[in-house]
């Protein structure tokens, strides 16, 4: 017999709940300006990823999910502007709705579904992207308070993920419907 989770319902719950709260455009707005920032901050340190953004300046990308809506265009510097009202080359569509389906995805380190429209060609480079750019915080903190205090502070952070990831994956493993044709039964 399938029992459904408490939370279950309460996610289904809040989702409609979300639905019907739009942030003010003010704050989208800043919300945006501020991602672009951290965004080009990243790329600054990844010399390659600026390349291969350059070599697509002027095309613009635009990623979605529900009624939220971000559009980034590639500059000649291989960075990234906002580009609200440009018809975009590309567009990314994340299906699941769910944003505690996202949330898990993401904890497991998994991306969420996307629906891919557009350019093949810039697909395969906000792709190559995706796969290889990755913030270093602790380079960042170690700017703001040293060394050794930023190494510490990266490996209690590191810590603490490695334990939400076994959490996650244990609480899928033992979620309905996780495993039933009877491989968590073996060498019972």
């Amino acid at each position: 017999m399938a029992t459904s989770s408490p939370f279950s319902s309460l996610a289904d719950a809040l989702g409609k709940l979300a639905e019907r709260i739009q942030p003010p455009d003010w704050l989208v707005d800043e919300s945006q300006h501020r991602l672009v920032l951290f965004l080009n901050h990243v790329l600054m340190q990844e010399p390659e990823a600026q390349a291969r953004l350059a070599r697509q300046k002027g095309r613009v990308v635009r990623a979605q999910w529900r009624g939220f809506s971000l559009q980034l265009a590639a500059t000649p510097a291989g960075l990234l502007e906002l580009a609200p009202s440009a018809k975009p080359d590309l567009l990314l569509t994340v299906t699941d709705e769910s944003p505690f389906s996202i949330a898990r995805e993401a904890l497991r380190g998994e991306r969420p579904a996307v629906r891919i429209e557009g350019d093949v060609q810039f697909a395969a480079e906000v792709n190559w992207l995706v796969d290889h750019v990755r913030w270093d915080a602790e380079e960042d903190l170690a700017r703001l308070i040293g060394d050794a205090p930023a190494h510490t502070l990266a490996s209690i952070g590191r810590g603490a993920r490695e334990a939400l990831h076994k959490f996650v994956a244990g609480v899928s493993a033992r979620a309905p419907g996780a495993a039933r044709d009877g491989s968590d039964q073996a060498g019972s």
